[in-house]
């Protein structure tokens, strides 16, 4: 399939093209590089700088699906600055679904999030949970997913939403470039890279096993394999005018100090942490449910949290493939 990668010169998005040229397809992507990389580009995929709006004399060209990973998506800045979230993921998106119908481009795979749940008071966290997110960037991605479901039912898209929640490792020589960095592994491994002394810990007094916040870490791998399940799903005959919703997870949570103990054990430095308040907003817990996903599509993860250390770190160190 021909197909349109936006923001695929990003972490994920540029994971997922290569991916998607592993497996035969003909990849162009579209990126305004604002916070992807150039040399994130796979070299077999064909790359078009420019924001979402040259989606539509792209698509004149004739694609099979987008996979549509460019968006805003640092929650700090969403809640200073949310005027760039409506416009750079709302309305920015609104103007590819247009493309896309004008183009007769049926085929969609979104990359939604779980900050769209807000702060749920259920563990482990469904599809059918309440999702009432809590900041602009959510309330973005929230608004995507709706405008996504609408476009489904009135002009036959086929169409899929994924919701990840923590995102970790590499393939090969894609990893994590972010400018600010706000994940924690990355943040954990900055410090056996030399580039901190220390890692913050916020909040030690949550009711979890150890005090500390408890997530679930996906390797991005598995994330990316997702990707290729649900753009396969979109071609099927079911699949007319229907938008589905899956949440991408491992079903394991695990808290901030057994994330620092796995970058001890993988990388022998001795890591140390210095403990300081809560951040506002910040949930005790957030674990996925991804039975849906499973049972529909045939997807669940295969990698657990040292593997996705151990990857990062080799991408970080500079010891990746």
């Amino acid at each position: 399939m021909r197909l349109l990668v936006t923001g695929g010169a990003g972490y994920i998005g540029s994971v997922v093209s290569a991916q998607l040229l592993a497996n035969g397809h003909d990849v162009v992507v579209l990126d305004d590089l604002s916070t992807g990389h150039a040399d994130a580009v796979p070299s077999a995929a064909t790359f078009v700088e420019g924001d979402l709006r040259r989606a539509g004399d792209l698509l004149g060209g004739g694609f099979d699906g987008v996979l549509h990973f460019a968006a805003k998506s640092l929650v700090g800045e969403s809640v200073t600055r949310p005027e760039l979230y409506w416009r750079n993921n709302v309305v920015r998106t609104l103007d590819l679904l247009e493309a896309m119908r004008r183009h007769d481009v049926r085929r969609l795979v979104f990359s939604s999030t779980a900050a769209t749940y807000g702060e749920p008071s259920v563990t482990p966290i469904r599809e059918d949970t309440p999702a009432v997110p809590i900041n602009p960037y959510g309330q973005s991605k929230l608004a995507i997913d709706h405008a996504i479901a609408g476009e489904a039912v009135a002009h036959g898209l086929n169409a899929v939403s994924l919701r990840y929640f923590n995102v970790g490792g590499a393939l090969a020589r894609f990893g994590e470039r972010h400018a600010p960095e706000t994940h924690l592994i990355p943040n954990v491994l900055a410090v056996p890279a030399g580039h901190r002394a220390a890692v913050d810990v916020f909040g030690t007094d949550y009711p979890t096993r150890d005090g500390t916040a408890v997530r679930d870490y996906l390797h991005v791998e598995d994330l990316g394999r997702a990707h290729l399940l649900a753009l396969d799903w979109t071609g099927q005959r079911s699949a007319a005018g229907t938008h589905r919703i899956y949440n991408l997870g491992t079903g394991t949570g695990y808290t901030v100090r057994e994330v620092i103990d796995a970058v001890r054990r993988t990388t022998g430095h001795a890591v140390p942490a210095v403990d300081r308040d809560r951040r506002p907003g910040d949930p005790a817990v957030l674990v996925a449910a991804a039975d849906r996903i499973e049972a529909e599509l045939g997807w669940r993860a295969e990698h657990d949290l040292d593997r996705i250390v151990a990857d990062a770190w080799a991408f970080v160190s500079g010891a990746r493939p």
